[in-house]
């Protein structure tokens, strides 16, 4: 293997280098969590084994990326094709949608389409995972998903943000997304009774919460954003939500004629089913028990290891077989995730063994369960932050 392929596919005069896409790694001080326990595990560690456990992990990466080759080119095209065969499959038979077996199967194959696209495909390539192979069609600088949040925009709030400040209360915006309250370092306050219902909502419609949540409407209030930026990713994300309404519930509805309400049902659905199914997986990457947050005054002065061993504790895996792990987008492996966002997806499930006797041998917690035993977590630590004082 090498660490690219043999014949680049590209005009790379169109993309950029994907050393250049990723977030530089910022000095960030690893200091006591908000879990008493965890903290105990982490300070336990002396400033040289968190450094040594950093070049250990930098080893791992460092290796994969030196594998990289055509087997890996090999499975995203292999995941797409079988996407756009599921989603070609799937509209087809919801033309005949009338026929409720038709409209049964149909619908199930374009939920499974819209995931995989979402969670292994849009995510991942998004992330610059794929851009080594130089292929212009598979590169996060052209990659646009089946989704109303904008890509661009997307870059900056999860692959820069969210990977940066990973369960950092006030930096990392995925906490809560702005709606919920979901770390008690948040101050309570009325609002936040509703924690379930707006959680219950988000689940629905999560493809809109992650839009709006770009906007980042609370730095508006704090004047800290000048609403002229708010008003261009409204006109942008307005655009983009456009095409995608019109292309599940207009175009694709009229063309079955006299079939449009099965196929706009069909068409509804699916997207239901996608947007419920990665609001769980995400939720449960970062906010059942064990997963640590942390605070602003936290990252000052964080070295390389250390901000790898708070991604490690900010993180949680899932367990499950090999087509689990395609649907979740490989996040059920949310912290070798978190560790080497840039690594293709389908070598997490490789690297997981070592990391997880890696976090053993240093005494870290290594989170994992079944996702229906967290997701009832995430939701205990929503109903209980609903009041004041709530504990995670």
């Amino acid at each position: 293997m090498t660490a690219t392929l043999d014949r680049p596919v590209i005009d790379t005069a169109t993309v950029t280098d994907d050393v250049d896409r990723h977030p530089v790694r910022p000095s960030l001080q690893l200091v006591p969590s908000s879990r008493r326990e965890d903290v105990e595990a982490t300070t336990s560690l002396t400033p040289e084994q968190i450094e040594e456990l950093g070049r250990r992990l930098d080893a791992i990466r460092d290796r994969v990326l030196a594998e990289r080759g055509e087997s890996d080119a090999a499975y995203i095209r292999k995941v797409i094709s079988s996407q756009r065969a599921l989603e070609i499959g799937g509209r087809a038979l919801l033309f005949a949608g009338v026929l409720p077996p038709a409209w049964i199967a149909g619908t199930a194959m374009l939920s499974i389409a819209k995931i995989m696209e979402n969670m292994e495909i849009g995510h991942n390539v998004m992330h610059g995972q794929w851009d080594w192979m130089r292929d212009p069609k598979i590169h996060s600088s052209t990659w646009e998903w089946d989704n109303v949040s904008l890509s661009a925009e997307w870059r900056n709030s999860h692959n820069y943000m969210h990977h940066t400040y990973t369960n950092v209360v006030g930096k990392d915006r995925d906490v809560g997304y702005g709606i919920l309250r979901l770390s008690e370092e948040q101050k309570w306050n009325p609002y936040y009774l509703g924690n379930p219902v707006y959680n219950f909502l988000l689940s629905l419609f999560f493809q809109w919460g992650v839009a709006l949540h770009d906007l980042e409407v609370e730095k508006v209030v704090q004047g800290q954003k000048p609403l002229s930026r708010v008003w261009e990713q409204v006109k942008s994300i307005g655009r983009k939500a456009a095409k995608q309404f019109t292309k599940d519930y207009v175009v694709f509805p009229a063309l079955a004629g006299p079939f449009f309400l099965p196929v706009l049902a069909g068409n509804l659905t699916a997207n239901l089913v996608r947007n419920v199914w990665s609001h769980a997986v995400i939720f449960c990457g970062h906010f059942p028990t064990g997963a640590v947050q942390f605070t602003e005054e936290q990252l000052e002065g964080e070295t390389r290891g250390q901000w790898y061993v708070r991604q490690m504790l900010g993180s949680a895996n899932l367990e499950g077989g090999t087509f689990f792990h395609l649907m979740t987008g490989q996040l059920s492996f949310q912290i070798e995730h978190h560790l080497f966002p840039d690594l293709p997806s389908n070598r997490y499930a490789e690297v997981a063994p070592e990391v997880r006797e890696l976090c053993r041998e240093y005494g870290l917690e290594y989170t994992t369960g079944s996702l229906g035993k967290q997701y009832l977590q995430v939701l205990r630590t929503i109903n209980r932050l609903a009041l004041p004082g709530g504990k995670r």
